[in-house]
């Protein structure tokens, strides 16, 4: 990766989606969107416009959260948290199919490869990611501290890489699809891309 500082890097709309029943009614206070934003905006380096919702578990507004924020808001990078599990409530990961041009499984396979690190019950989630026009949407878990295991993925005591998390992978994707270029903090989460692909930016 370039050595680059911030005022040279591209704006990147960000939307992040926090999807409670309990959450969205004022029951508790929510906490997936200050962890995707909190996380995120240690790991961005570009600048960044956010777009938040904070909604019930419920496939068709989901659905329709996703749509207004890649048709209407024009966000290249979509984060949700929050229903991805086998309960009755659960549909995030439908209502994200609905809107989906195209699947892309590898992210959701490598988010349960790390959690199963913790718990067994990894196997449960049912987290995907799929393209929509020329934005990624991806499907996080919904506890702070999963969020930011599946982001940055898991290190050893020297600050390793032991499990690379799926956001090493997300710039580039976004690249392919026609976003904007994205860099990141490597003492965050180092983005991979092949060399052929990595820019100078000048600044």
């Amino acid at each position: 990766m370039s050595a680059q500082v911030g005022t040279g890097l591209e704006a990147v709309r960000i939307g992040v989606v926090s999807i409670s029943d309990r959450a969205s009614s004022g029951v508790y206070v929510d906490k997936g969107l200050p962890a995707l934003q909190g996380w995120l905006g240690l790991a961005v380096r570009n600048p960044i416009t956010w777009v938040t919702r904070l909604i019930p578990d419920e496939r068709d507004g989901i659905a329709s959260t996703l749509r207004e924020l890649v048709d209407v808001e024009g966000c290249h990078l979509v984060l949700t948290t929050g229903g991805t599990g086998p309960a009755p409530r659960d549909v995030t990961p439908e209502a994200t199919l609905d809107v989906a041009d195209r699947e892309m499984p590898g992210f959701g396979e490598q988010m349960r490869q790390i959690s199963l690190r913790f718990v067994p019950t990894a196997i449960l989630s049912r987290q995907t990611a799929v393209i929509r026009q020329q934005s990624l949407i991806l499907n996080l878990p919904g506890q702070p501290k999963s969020i930011a295991e599946t982001l940055e993925g898991l290190k050893d005591v020297e600050g390793r890489s032991i499990v690379p998390g799926i956001f090493a992978a997300v710039p580039y994707c976004v690249d392919l699809i026609g976003g904007p270029y994205i860099e990141t903090d490597a003492t965050v989460c180092a983005a991979f891309r092949p060399k052929s692909a990595v820019r100078v930016v000048q600044v």
